[in-house]
């Protein structure tokens, strides 16, 4: 038996072990791990010695933004080519950015849209989540079922922005079809309301600065949002995962329903363990650049993402990149000293997102490697239905990896990073550890600091269902008679 290319020396990491081993490649996917395989390599393949450094499954990124319209109407900086070029040299080998629908759109029309979009472009794998904000009888009935059944496995509603958000009864309507499809929903939890009515009354007041953004955007909002979401899917006994969890109010919600046995998932970002409202109050319109929602929070809220990280109320750590250039392309488009309500929101981070959690993460000794593993890779690919191909160093699985470099130490600055942007919001933080060598599917796509693979080789990946928990029992919801009502009304997916 021959293989390809064979990794040596390395430490192989995966989220239930680390061992000194091998990893064989052959015909884009892992072919073996063990001992002294690079006398198997064939004529023509490669060793690759990855003595002294580890080698980790290929990141997924599983929220970003990339050549998407938001519906106020701003691009995002970022193609498909130049945002996985980014994601590839921060070690991460699969995207799943949004198809987004807006008001009055097919979603069969906007998937086409962004197969177009990413097809000639994207050098590493990617899947796609849907955005839905026009849950119309055609799209819950038609439409969406369809596209599950297609791979489109997971959807993003919104609880908040006038254009994009669902009131609770089509919440509930997305949950149904979600459990009678098998499919995962994901929640921007935030109370539109509270964040309207402070805004309105910030503006009123003159209060238009950036800085102002973090003060419209209250905690409190996101944690009442979270709250209520929750019971929303209690109600239909679903699984949900909460995006970009920002706050402590929020974090305790789902870490009190994991332990009462609810399939509730979070997701935390790096912009909630080190930036601060504070970096929005900077001279002139400088701190637009940091405007994200939910906002950067305080150091307390830090900690509080760091204790979920730990104590696995976050199941996976994601970007958000959502670039919006400091131009009238982006976060300056209605002047140069804009009010917080009309800056494009969102703040870039595909590529130092891995660097940024590895060096505080496992630098620090709060997470072991293990843990970065899963919430870097493992995990996404659980939850969103990739884990036969993607997510671990196994036999079978495509050779998605990452040699990295753990005493590397790198100062970010936005000069040595890939994507199209004019800022990084974390220029001049030093961080150790890098990934030094990257493959896809086999493909060598980083080495020596260099672009080895062509635009449009990545490749599409329909996702299956997630194979996640069973419901909680019938005991349970005896216990309390309207426990999961909204459930029981509903016919399983075998049954309809």
């Amino acid at each position: 038996m021959t293989y390809d290319m064979v990794i040596r020396g390395g430490t192989v990491v995966t989220a239930a072990d680390v061992a000194r081993c091998d990893v064989a490649v052959r015909d884009g996917r892992i072919a073996a791990l063990g001992e002294d395989l690079a006398g198997a390599v064939a004529d023509g393949g490669r060793v690759v010695d990855a003595a002294g450094k580890l080698v980790l499954p290929g990141g997924i990124d599983s929220h970003c933004h990339i050549e998407q319209l938001s519906a106020s109407g701003f691009m995002t900086a970022d193609d498909f080519w130049s945002a996985t070029v980014s994601a590839a040299f921060g070690g991460t080998t699969t995207v799943i950015p949004f198809a987004a629908q807006h008001r009055g759109q097919s979603l069969r029309t906007v998937v086409e849209e962004y197969h177009d979009r990413a097809g000639p472009k994207a050098v590493i794998d990617y899947a796609f989540h849907l955005i839905i904000s026009d849950a119309t009888p055609q799209v819950l009935g038609q439409e969406l079922p369809g596209l599950i059944r297609d791979g489109y496995t997971s959807f993003k509603v919104y609880m908040t922005y006038e254009l994009l958000r669902l009131d609770d009864y089509s919440l509930l309507n997305v949950l149904a079809l979600a459990r009678r499809e098998g499919a995962m929903v994901m929640v921007h939890a935030e109370n539109h309301e509270m964040i309207q009515w402070l805004t309105d009354r910030l503006l009123e007041a003159g209060n238009y600065q950036a800085k102002f953004h973090a003060i419209s955007h209250a905690a409190l909002a996101e944690g009442e949002a979270t709250g209520r979401v929750i019971s929303l899917s209690e109600l239909m006994d679903v699984p949900i995962l909460v995006v970009h969890v920002s706050t402590e109010r929020a974090a305790v919600a789902i870490r009190e329903a994991r332990d009462r046995g609810l399939r509730v998932y979070g997701e935390t970002c790096p912009q909630y363990f080190f930036l601060t409202a504070e970096d929005l109050d900077l001279h002139g319109a400088e701190g637009t650049k940091f405007c994200c929602s939910p906002p950067p929070r305080d150091e307390a809220d830090h900690e509080a993402m760091w204790r979920g990280v730990v104590n696995d109320t976050f199941q996976v750590v994601s970007s958000d990149h959502a670039p919006y250039r400091f131009d009238s392309s982006g976060k300056l488009a209605h002047g140069p000293d804009p009010d917080f309500k009309h800056v494009a929101n969102g703040i870039p981070g595909i590529e130092v997102r891995l660097p940024l959690l590895f060096s505080e993460g496992v630098g620090t000794g709060r997470i072991d490697l293990q843990r970065f593993v899963e919430l870097s890779s493992t995990n996404a690919a659980r939850l969103y239905g990739l884990e036969d191909r993607k997510g671990s160093i196994k036999v079978g699985a495509d050779a998605d990896l990452a040699i990295w470099d753990p005493d590397l130490e790198v100062t970010i600055s936005i000069d040595m990073l890939h994507d199209n942007m004019d800022y990084t919001p974390y220029e001049g933080r030093r961080v150790k550890g890098w990934p030094v060598f990257v493959t896809s599917r086999g493909r060598v796509v980083v080495e020596d600091g260099e672009l080895k693979v062509e635009r449009g080789s990545g490749e599409f990946l329909p996702c299956e269902l997630p194979r996640l928990a069973e419901p909680l029992g019938q005991s349970v919801r005896e216990m309390d008679p309207g426990r999961n009502f909204g459930a029981r009304l509903m016919p399983d997916r075998e049954a309809s």
